[in-house]
């Protein structure tokens, strides 16, 4: 038989942070999720005027 999962000894110290840190290296951003990132919000201008009345309703006043 094979020992349980939570029997097994867990990494510890610096090699559990090496290999997180490897991991989130590996999965880092795909290109066209950070070029859509960067793009600049298109807003009409009756979208900015709604978001300024709730502004104002909910009493944050500049």
């Amino acid at each position: 038989m094979t020992r349980h999962h939570a029997d097994k000894p867990r990494m510890q110290g610096a090699a559990r942070l090496r290999e997180f840190l490897r991991l989130d290296r590996e999965g880092g951003m795909h290109s066209a999720i950070r070029a859509l990132h960067a793009r600049p919000h298109a807003r009409a201008e009756d979208s900015r005027k709604a978001a300024e009345y709730a502004r104002i309703a909910r009493g944050h006043l500049r």
